[in-house]
């Protein structure tokens, strides 16, 4: 699911071994020709032709991310009740690692997709120049190192300054989708928008959760005075927290004035979550509004009915982990990872005159999991929107902003649970006026 980082399993065969053993199997098409670049422009294309798109991909297995992108590029989707077929051609393929219970080579073989040894040979189609019109980097899954904070260094940074370098030598550039945040590094995260904006390419980016159905199916309307919101999720850090802050991002954003950015990040542990809750009356009645729209929320089991108070949550829930977040308007963001009391995402907004609005991100649980994950479905769309329109549907500062704020939380934590001022978390911008999430 797009919820999640876990780990690859079994051993990790080598790219050349790979490849060689796929060149054998499909009689040796593994490069295209070369094909000949179509003006300057950035997203310039022939009108005539299906638009074709390159996908990168750190692994692709059974669950993994690049497997529900693969399958919906390949196999289409269900879509407004009905199958759809995304109206593109899969063109070529980069995966850079292969391990065991890989699913390339069978992907590869029955619907003849080209792959490629290298990002950009990938994006030229084997030849000198850009020769797709859209590119998803998937780089999510796989084994890679570890820093001492926690974190996974998957190369999406890479991959995408491998693609920035294939549009500046080709002199033209085309809709980007980068999946889950954007990287583990600050800076790197700055410059990967900086030169989408430099370039003048359309930029996607992020989780799946801002997208996928809402019960009750509701939006806050655009320009709402806005004081606080809570997302209460499961999960661990630098993997299923930024869907948990792209969750609640994704609704405040939309408040009077929109968004001005972060002035200061606390990340917790254990007790001292409820200590700080304790603080926090407001917060409180978000965070157990938040739990009632919860399908999983394991509750009391003399009085399953009962609220969730804090006084249950402090003796029945020993590890918990909270992000507190201030934004620079006084807005302000909590994050509950709650795994062990609920598996599912869950929202809850305070208007300035005291209402709550809350509802439920939908995600098939984890115990009913399948290969469809359809709420993949409307993340695929918005990216064919993107790619179709040369527009991305929704900004990524929203994204860029969701990577600082995790990267500070970690940040936080790594350094005793201190709260840690964020001058840098800068971002301004404004939500767009129409919704993006899932209604059919």
């Amino acid at each position: 699911m797009n919820a999640g980082s876990d780990s690859s399993p079994g051993s990790v065969q080598s790219r050349r071994d790979f490849l060689s053993t796929v060149a054998f199997a499909t009689g040796g098409a593994t490069l295209a020709p070369a094909v000949a670049t179509r003006g300057f422009a950035a997203g310039a294309r022939s009108s005539s032709r299906r638009p074709k798109v390159a996908l990168l991909a750190t692994e692709i297995r059974k669950f993994s991310h690049a497997q529900h992108f693969v399958d919906r590029l390949l196999e289409g989707y269900g879509w407004a009740g009905k199958h759809h077929h995304p109206p593109f051609e899969f063109a070529g393929l980069y995966v850079d690692q292969f391990p065991e219970g890989d699913l390339t080579q069978d992907r590869v073989a029955r619907h003849k997709v080209k792959l490629f040894p290298s990002v950009e040979e990938t994006l030229t189609l084997g030849g000198s120049r850009l020769a797709v019109d859209g590119v998803l980097i998937i780089a999510e899954h796989g084994v890679y190192p570890r820093t001492e904070k926690g974190q996974t260094l998957y190369p999406r940074n890479e991959f995408f300054q491998k693609t920035v370098k294939v549009f500046e030598s080709s002199g033209r550039s085309v809709p980007v989708f980068n999946d889950k945040h954007l990287s583990t590094d600050w800076g790197e995260c700055v410059a990967m928008v900086a030169a989408s904006k430099r370039l003048g390419f359309p930029f996607l980016a992020g989780s799946s959760l801002p997208v996928t159905w809402r019960i009750p199916s509701v939006e806050i309307p655009l320009g709402t005075p806005m004081t606080e919101s809570v997302c209460v999720c499961y999960g661990g850090i630098d993997s299923y927290d930024i869907h948990g802050l792209e969750t609640a991002q994704c609704m405040s954003e939309r408040r009077e004035g929109g968004e001005p950015g972060v002035r200061r990040i606390q990340a917790v542990r254990g007790p001292k979550v409820w200590s700080l809750l304790g603080e926090r009356p407001t917060t409180q009645r978000l965070a157990s509004a938040a739990l009632a729209r919860s399908f999983t929320f394991r509750g009391p089991t003399d009085y399953p009915c009962a609220p969730p108070d804090l006084k249950w949550l402090r003796k029945s829930h020993r590890t918990p982990t909270a992000y507190f977040i201030e934004h620079r308007d006084g807005f302000r963001t909590t994050l509950l990872l709650l795994s062990g009391v609920v598996s599912d995402f869950n929202y809850a907004g305070m208007t300035r005159s005291g209402d709550i609005l809350s509802c439920q991100m939908y995600l098939p649980m984890p115990a009913a999991m399948s290969t469809l994950a359809d709420f993949f479905n409307p993340l695929t769309n918005n990216i064919e929107r993107m790619i179709l329109e040369n527009a991305a549907p929704y900004p990524v500062e929203r994204t860029l902003l969701t990577s600082g704020m995790t990267l500070r939380a970690v940040e936080s934590l790594y350094r005793d649970q201190s709260p840690l001022d964020t001058p840098e978390l800068d971002v301004t911008y404004a939500a767009p006026r129409q919704s993006t999430y899932w209604r059919t």
